[in-house]
């Protein structure tokens, strides 16, 4: 294969930059972008595997992030989906470095903080772009030898032919320019005397590993420009967690969970199944509680969740926190009309954690479900009542057989997930599902899209259309259901 070299770089009139486009990425940052945003790095960026980069002097937070590098190999103007990575030539390894102490004076541009010589190193080797699936491409970095991010572009916010054709709306990429395509999870800090690599893969071909070396500047800013600085806030941003920085975990005013009834009502009308694959695209696999049955599998529930914690039982603790109002009594009697109480069992199925009673004042205080990963008492009384209560086995045995009831409205484990109070809880015959509040609403619009696309793909395939093309819609299709959805619109 072609190896980058300094002609390579030479020809690079741009290099345009994506902020956000891997799912995991888009969860470490708590945000996950609707469309594509850029920003440019001047081509003197630009550097080859091998060389060093220097960490300016004054600087403590040198970030890298490896990337996919798209070489485009002819000039794209108003180019559609369809077309748009016919004008690529070749995809390589990128280091998308820069310092984020220089981040509060760019005012969004990167120009500084990610614009400075050496770094965009990219290479070793160019795999030809027409001999590989874009939607298959591995990309992986190492920080000292030590495996940091590994990630497919299988689930891309935004695919690269997307990238290619949305930029060349407004502008016309030309032969030799690159774009750097989004870093996934784990992009984190550098020190000078790190070694940093970074490979691109797509089966038996390769990159090769992308080697930058850290080096410490010496020469200090000049007090005629911003100069370094950085805060909390940065080193958090730059190290991927609080805790990775070395900063003491973050103690935050209570916020009062809500669950507003247009948020409710749209959670209700969309599918469980639809709400998973939304949730998978942001990233986010763990958000399931498994292997649970339903008294009530006709019904569907949306809530908060309120959480009750057990722990095995000790007979000291026991008789110190068993008998009286425990735990167990407290998180019944205090739970509030439309939430959903969630209890950690440690999927113990040897006894009960909730019966007939509790379950009633349950269901009379207006909770709208119980879920547990134990066992239920008195079951067929539990089965009747209005309030759906999900189990994972009926069993006779009183709560002191295997449970000392502990804490409430901490957070938990239940059925192979964690919940905490105030999460989102939506359940019913195909699952439980929770939900973080804070992306519940851009979620569930997502969702109302889907099921819109997805009910327009149905009608088709039952009008006679073979799904290639159609699921998932190529262009075509996609410019025919925007006319089905404007149609709808005006009935």
């Amino acid at each position: 294969m072609e190896q980058v070299s300094g002609d390579t770089l030479a020809a690079a009139r741009k290099v345009i930059a994506v902020h956000i486009n891997y799912p995991s990425r888009a969860a470490q940052r708590g945000r996950t972008p609707a469309q594509p945003s850029y920003f440019l790095k001047p081509s003197s960026s630009l550097s080859l595997s091998g060389s060093t980069v220097e960490r300016p002097a004054g600087c403590e937070l040198l970030g890298y992030e490896g990337e996919i590098a798209l070489v485009i190999g002819k000039a794209a103007r108003r180019v559609g989906l369809e077309d748009a990575w016919s004008h690529v030539a070749a995809v390589t390894a990128s280091n998308d470095l820069g310092v984020y102490d220089l981040r509060y004076a760019d005012k969004g541009s990167n120009l500084r903080s990610k614009g400075g010589d050496g770094f965009t190193p990219v290479g070793p080797a160019l795999i030809p772009a027409d001999a590989v699936d874009p939607a298959r491409l591995r990309i992986r970095t190492w920080h000292n030898g030590q495996l940091v991010q590994d990630d497919t572009t299988e689930e891309l916010l935004f695919p690269f032919a997307r990238l290619v054709a949305d930029l060349s709306q407004l502008l016309t990429l030309e032969e030799g320019d690159i774009i750097l395509t989004g870093t996934p999870a784990g992009a984190s800090v550098a020190r000078p005397g790190d070694v940093l690599e970074v490979e691109v893969s797509a089966g038996e071909l390769t990159t090769g590993r992308l080697v930058t070396r850290v080096e410490e500047g010496t020469t200090p800013f000049a007090d005629f420009g911003a100069g370094p600085k950085v805060d909390d806030v940065q080193r958090e941003e730059a190290w991927g967690s609080r805790e990775a920085a070395g900063l003491p975990a973050e103690v935050t005013a209570a916020v009062e969970p809500s669950l507003s009834p247009g948020l409710k009502a749209k959670l209700e009308s969309v599918a469980t199944a639809t709400l998973s694959s939304q949730l998978r695209k942001r990233g986010l696999n763990n958000v399931s509680i498994d292997g649970l049955q339903a008294t009530r599998p006709d019904r569907r529930v949306v809530g908060l969740a309120r959480t009750l914690r057990y722990v095995p039982n000790r007979e000291d603790l026991f008789k110190s926190h068993g008998g009286g109002f425990n735990a167990q009594k407290r998180a019944i009697d205090s739970v509030n009309e439309g939430e959903i109480l969630v209890m950690e069992a440690r999927g113990e199925k040897g006894t009960g954690t909730v019966g007939d009673i509790l379950a009633l004042r349950a269901q009379v205080r207006g909770a709208a479900a119980i879920i547990t990963d134990g066992g239920v008492r008195d079951y067929a009384a539990v089965a009747g009542l209005d309030m759906p209560t999900y189990f994972a086995n009926p069993h006779p045995a009183v709560l002191g057989r295997r449970h000392v009831p502990w804490d409430t409205d901490i957070t938990i484990a239940c059925g192979g997930t964690t919940v905490q109070p105030g999460d989102i809880i939506v359940a019913d015959s195909d699952g439980i599902l929770v939900i973080p509040p804070a992306i519940a609403g851009e979620l569930v619009e997502d969702c109302i899209r889907q099921e819109q696309e997805e009910a327009f793909i149905f009608e088709m395939v039952k009008q006679g259309h073979s799904v290639d093309g159609l699921y998932p819609m190529n262009a075509q299709w996609q410019a025919r259901y925007e006319d089905w959805k404007a149609g709808r619109s005006n009935d």
